[in-house]
């Protein structure tokens, strides 16, 4: 029997390799909208964050959500993902 690849990202808050299944990742589709992708198949530049209030903090205080999906990321997002997480 044969082990299956795990597919590995990056946090774009704290920098650490985790697997695929264990990150938040949020979207920028097409048309520009932000969004919550909880399937991880959702079209579109995908950032990948650990689901820790800690990494939730340090990207809103870096902007890295921002700078990663190259597009503005409001508050409501950040709520959004504080919510996910309670």
């Amino acid at each position: 029997m044969r082990n299956r690849k795990i597919p590995m990202r990056k946090c774009v808050a704290c920098q650490e390799m985790k697997p695929k299944k264990e990150l938040v990742r949020v979207v920028r589709s097409k048309e520009g909208e932000i969004a919550i992708d909880p399937t991880g198949k959702m079209n579109g530049r995908g950032a990948y964050l650990c689901n820790s209030e800690a990494c939730f903090k340090l990207a809103r205080k870096r902007n890295s959500l921002s700078t990663h999906l190259k597009a503005e990321v409001t508050d409501d997002v950040y709520l959004h993902l504080e919510e996910l997480r309670s």
